[in-house]
């Protein structure tokens, strides 16, 4: 089937399976068939490029470390808030 046969419908069944298939959570045989289609329907392989990319974005942003001034003045403004509700200002 190439990309243009493929309907609306046809597609909708493998939008939650591109997204198990990016958590490997599908087993082999579901794979192959999620890999064919993404083959032959160039809609579905630009959905899955772009979740793969949003994944690898959050996984990268996820494993950095805030800046130290920055940790700093969250930590003091948490402490501000603190003495605020301590004195009922809040």
């Amino acid at each position: 089937m190439s990309a243009h046969e493929h309907g609306r419908d046809d597609c909708v069944d493998y939008i939650e399976r591109i997204v198990y298939l990016l958590d490997n959570e599908l087993d082999q045989a579901d794979c192959a068939v999620v890999e064919m289609h993404l083959r032959e329907c160039g809609p579905c392989l630009e959905r899955y490029d772009l979740q793969r990319a949003v994944k690898q974005l959050v996984a990268r942003s996820c494993s950095e470390a805030a800046p130290e001034a920055l940790r700093d003045r969250v930590r003091l403004q948490l402490r501000e808030v603190r003495i605020q509700i301590a004195e009922g200002g809040a």
